[in-house]
């Protein structure tokens, strides 16, 4: 990120102020066109937390909607793979690591939380590297890192695999669930109910892909994509370029985060994702079921490493509980409170879904700033 990148500049409100009254002078030259809300996804978890933060959504004019997307991994990520990675984690001779996030998440008989409280020795790291050192340090253990992630995560356990083969590093292990974004998005477009009309990209992935990978959305689909920040700035920016692109009936891929993401990516992260990983022909997503090539898995010379392999995992299909609309919140087609069990029996202290678990959780955000009214500061 450049040195002179000033985080308050970008939630000024005198500026953000200034962004409302261009948006809603915007909404009404395009309201006469319309005979239904124009539908805005941001697909990134991190944009919907700003956008509950910050209350953006409650000052926009009411032709315009959000609707909260699948780009949170560990929303996305079936029951069945929780289930896995505490069968692996109750092996004796295992430690098994993860992210914070994915320490919560129900399973279908309980949580990786519940798993360590049970006996199982299960760890937060805040990296793959730290699992690596991990298993260093411990020879007599087999340490395994729950590889959880868009392409925002994937290079660092890249990375992580091609040092431990470079140390000779012979006890660490991934368990991978690692998704891509563009599969999805294309899945998504392809259901013949979606009513979306434009995208606010996810800024982090797109410090790795660039914003190249996007260009079907607009060609094949005619809808507009900015990609953006995570300030509030950054996303009424990029919901102004969206509305600017409908009104003038264009559909492009503006990139909004210039300060970080060019339209090549990161060649050095990319390089590192091809050595290490291929494409799975399917993969299965909560809320979403199976999607062709959009999850990834290592190929055969890293087999090594591979938890799955190594602990002979019996894959697990456990469906989400039939009080929950999870999968409705992901794709977009409700709000978190229209959940009949949001608040109620799921809640941040008793979640039933990883939406109500996940720091990037639609059904999370929502739930911490609710009580948000407006804008501020």
């Amino acid at each position: 990120m450049p040195h002179n990148y000033n985080r308050e500049a970008f939630r000024d409100p005198s500026l953000v102020n200034k962004l409302f009254a261009i948006i809603e002078a915007t909404a009404k030259r395009i309201a006469p066109t319309r005979t239904v809300p124009i539908t805005i996804m941001e697909v990134c978890g991190g944009h919907t937390h700003t956008i509950f933060r910050y209350g953006l959504e409650t000052r926009l004019p009411d032709l315009i909607e959000f609707a909260h997307g699948p780009g949170c991994p560990v929303c996305v990520l079936p029951r069945g793979r929780i289930e896995e990675a505490i069968a692996i984690a109750r092996h004796p001779e295992v430690i098994f690591t993860t992210f914070g996030d994915a320490m919560r998440v129900p399973g279908e008989k309980g949580s990786l939380m519940l798993a360590r409280a049970q006996g199982a020795d299960v760890r937060m790291v805040y990296s793959p590297l730290d699992a690596l050192r991990l298993a260093q340090e411990n020879p007599n253990k087999k340490v395994v890192f729950f590889a959880i992630g868009f392409e925002t995560t994937i290079p660092s356990t890249a990375l992580t695999l091609l040092r431990a083969k470079a140390l000779g590093v012979q006890n660490f292990f991934l368990l991978c669930c690692h998704i891509t974004i563009i599969p999805t998005l294309k899945a998504l477009l392809e259901q013949p109910d979606f009513r979306v009309d434009g995208f606010i990209a996810p800024g982090h992935v797109s410090i790795v892909i660039g914003t190249q990978p996007y260009t079907f959305i607009a060609e094949k689909f005619f809808r507009p994509v900015v990609i953006a920040g995570f300030e509030p700035v950054d996303v009424l920016s990029s919901l102004l370029m969206i509305l600017q692109q409908i009104e003038q009936g264009k559909a492009l891929v503006q990139n909004q985060y210039t300060r970080v993401v060019t339209e090549r990516g990161n060649a050095k992260a990319l390089a590192a994702i091809e050595q290490v990983y291929e494409p799975k022909l399917e993969c299965e997503w909560r809320g979403f079921g199976k999607i062709a090539y959009s999850g990834l898995q290592l190929r055969e010379q890293w087999h090594h490493y591979d938890a799955e392999r190594h602990f002979r995992v019996t894959p697990s299909k456990v469906s989400d509980s039939t009080i929950l609309q999870c999968g409705a919140v992901l794709t977009g087609r409700i709000k978190p409170q229209q959940c009949v069990a949001f608040g109620a029996s799921c809640t941040p202290n008793t979640p039933l879904g990883a939406l109500m678990v996940s720091s990037e959780g639609a059904c999370a955000a929502y739930y911490q700033y609710q009580g948000i009214q407006k804008w501020s500061q």
